[in-house]
């Protein structure tokens, strides 16, 4: 598949992980009577992978995630220079996501952005979690991550059935993440909000984008030594 063909699917890929994964927290999850809460804002992350998984995994390989696509550059999947181009796609396709649901959710009288769905720590965490607790978490859930992704396509996985175990990997992730974290695992999926949130939020975008990329390059080695990877060139 030619370069352009997969940048667009990335692109697409990550701005609906973005809009929709994001969209639940700040257009559903408090709804008065109907809010999703977090359980659904969960879900709906998961689904958002899920569902592009199989509408253009085949194009792409299906990252929407910056750490995603380091995790299988250090694994033996990826080609090295295919790794700034998949980065700054998702980037993009995470930024006009980010932009479009700012401009739907104002639409509503009174809203405030408040967080936007961003990624914190500190007074920024949702549960007042601190710098290290926040970095080991994000860390330790993308290694997971990576790890579940690279066993689930590697040889010998059942054929066609990767996206379903990744869409509930990713839902569990922010089981458990979303009260640290608001749960990153994805660096831009964190900058997309992070611009419309405000120069706080801004300010520790450091943090999801190193701690993601650590974890999944550690994935990546340690899957390198446990399942076979195949040819990349």
């Amino acid at each position: 598949m030619d370069m352009p063909r997969r940048l667009g699917a990335e692109l697409l890929g990550t701005f609906w992980l973005t809009f929709a994964g994001c969209g639940s927290a700040v257009l559903a999850a408090g709804f008065p009577d109907l809010g999703i809460g977090f359980l659904g804002v969960s879900f709906a992350f998961g689904l958002t992978v899920l569902t592009m998984a199989y509408a253009v995994g085949h194009i792409s390989g299906g990252h929407f995630n910056c750490a995603v696509t380091i995790g299988l550059w250090a694994g033996g999947r990826f080609k090295p220079s295919d790794v700034v181009p998949y980065v700054i796609a998702q980037v993009v396709g995470a930024i006009l996501a980010a932009a479009l649901l700012y401009a739907i959710a104002s639409g509503k009288p009174d809203w405030a952005p408040a967080g936007f769905a961003s990624n914190g720590y500190g007074d920024l965490s949702p549960g007042k979690y601190g710098l290290v607790s926040c970095f080991l978490a994000e860390v330790i859930a993308t290694f997971f991550f990576l790890y579940v992704i690279i066993g689930t396509t590697s040889k010998g996985a059942a054929v066609g059935f990767a996206g379903i175990p990744i869409g509930l990997c990713l839902t569990l992730i922010h089981l458990f993440l979303i009260p640290v974290t608001n749960a990153s695992v994805n660096p831009a999926r964190s900058t997309g909000p992070a611009l419309f949130a405000g120069s706080a939020y801004i300010a520790q975008l450091w943090l999801f984008w190193l701690a993601p990329i650590l974890g999944a390059a550690f994935a990546g080695v340690v899957t390198r030594w446990q399942h076979e990877a195949p040819d990349v060139k």
